[in-house]
């Protein structure tokens, strides 16, 4: 075809242009491309380098385009991309078995997803097909998060999402959250308020009678929510639901995987504190490749494996996503990065709580078990009077991230809350160098609202 006959080339519209983005307003999203990333940092098209305190949605645990994965990933390439789930694959069997084998659910088996969302729904699945109650009740907590579609949603107590789902029609309960900093119990302590939240469950479910409950499910730690539990909660919880016979099921999707200073955060309260299932996803690969799972006890293995298995997806247990998993555990375990994050996550607990004696305007401190941490922010501290109504967002939070990226530092919010989780593998004087920004920050955003001490 002559020169002169070839059709144009039309230019390319910006991504703003094209694609509906998440959990924002379309008009208002005004992001910077990113090209590469390495370790904490990400590297974006006009040349700048952003230090990543929130690793990304809390699930670049590894940091970004760690070596062990890319290279991982690239050999299952070579070898097969992809076998639905009708068919063995080596790494999806090789993932499974580590998984059993770090969580000590011995005896279980692993039921691979593609996400958390779906990874919750399929662990209610379960719970609900093991115990005989295909129409059992679910309880979960207001100020929780599992999921972004409909089923999910109704699991979820969200704000944001509570008018597009009918929780009863899909036999979900929801009981007041451990937040011992606001108690809903009007409690003194929190070890007083987790305990409270835990009888507030066991009563639910002897009100609507434990023959009739499948399963409670709840986040052990970490959320987006920024509710970290007191202590005293889950082994509460777990004694509670053994007593009535229900199923727990731990959504550890955000707080697995060293986020929380343990390989799942359960575990911080040792072998009696045990879930039934537990859900993963974000970290299962350092978010290299969309992956979720649900590790199911023995007990319930046992009881789902002489039925048809109703449920499926097919890219569950995709290849390439189980290979990059399993170097992701082994990244973890060989360069000891559930200790890093434990042993980093306390130095940095104890930096926030120096901020609160100089910032008036944060109220609480909270999480710091691992690389994860909770600031919330409020207009009065005698009062506790929030800087905004849950869950919107005060201007000067919002001016505060601004002002952070332009200085090479991205730190996530929601509501009143600043959350910290960069990845594990963060340098140490990154971390005090964003931590020393974010403590100017604050200042600046006090004297913006006029923060007062009690």
């Amino acid at each position: 075809m002559p020169a002169e006959a070839q059709p144009a080339t039309l230019p390319r519209l910006p991504e703003r242009e094209t694609v509906l983005h998440s959990w924002c307003v379309q008009s208002e999203w005004h992001a910077p491309t990113i090209v590469g990333g390495e370790g904490a940092r990400l590297f974006t098209a006009d040349g700048r380098s952003i230090l990543d305190m929130s690793s990304l949605a809390e699930c670049s645990n590894l940091g970004h385009q760690h070596p062990r994965v890319i290279a991982a990933i690239r050999a299952q390439a070579g070898k097969l991309c992809f076998v639905t789930s009708a068919w063995g694959a080596e790494p999806r069997a090789e993932l499974a078995a580590l998984l059993l084998e770090r969580s000590g659910f011995t005896g279980g088996r692993v039921f691979f997803t593609l996400g958390g969302t779906d990874a919750n729904e399929h662990a209610v699945k379960f719970a609900r097909a093991a115990s005989g109650k295909p129409r059992g009740w679910i309880v979960t907590r207001d100020r929780s998060y599992h999921g972004a579609s409909y089923a999910a949603m109704a699991l979820s107590g969200d704000a944001r999402t509570s008018a597009q789902s009918d929780p009863e029609a899909l036999r979900v309960l929801h009981v007041p959250p451990p937040y011992a900093y606001r108690c809903p119990f009007g409690t003194d302590t929190d070890a007083a308020c987790g305990e409270a939240a835990a009888r507030r469950i066991a009563t639910l479910i002897g009100e609507r009678g434990a023959a009739n409950v499948a399963a409670v499910l709840m986040e052990p730690n970490a959320g987006t929510n920024g509710i970290v539990a007191p202590d005293s909660f889950w082994p509460a919880l777990r004694r509670a639901t053994q007593t009535a016979g229900v199923y727990l099921i731990a959504d550890e999707v955000m707080s697995a995987f060293g986020r929380c200073g343990e390989w799942f955060a359960w575990q911080r309260y040792g072998e009696e504190a045990r879930p039934d299932l537990m859900t993963l996803a974000k970290g299962l690969t350092g978010a290299h490749l969309p992956l979720g799972a649900v590790v199911l006890s023995s007990r319930i293995a046992r009881l789902l494996e002489p039925q048809m298995l109703y449920t499926g997806l097919t890219y569950c247990g995709h290849p390439l996503s189980c290979a990059a998993g399993v170097a992701a555990l082994q990244s973890y375990f060989e360069e000891d990065l559930i200790e890093r994050s434990r042993k980093l996550g306390a130095a940095m607990l104890v930096e926030l709580r120096r901020m609160q004696q100089r910032h008036a305007t944060i109220g609480d401190v909270r999480g710091g078990q691992g690389l994860f941490a909770v600031l919330e922010l409020v207009r009065d501290r005698a009062t506790r009077e929030p800087l905004a109504r849950w869950p919107q967002q005060h201007p000067a939070l919002g001016e505060l991230l601004r002002k952070a990226l332009r200085e090479g530092v991205s730190f996530a919010a929601r509501g009143n809350l600043l959350l910290i989780a960069p990845p594990l593998v963060i340098a140490e004087r990154e971390l005090a160098d964003a931590l020393a920004l974010l403590d100017r920050l604050l200042g600046e955003l006090t004297a913006a609202v006029g923060g007062t001490h009690p």
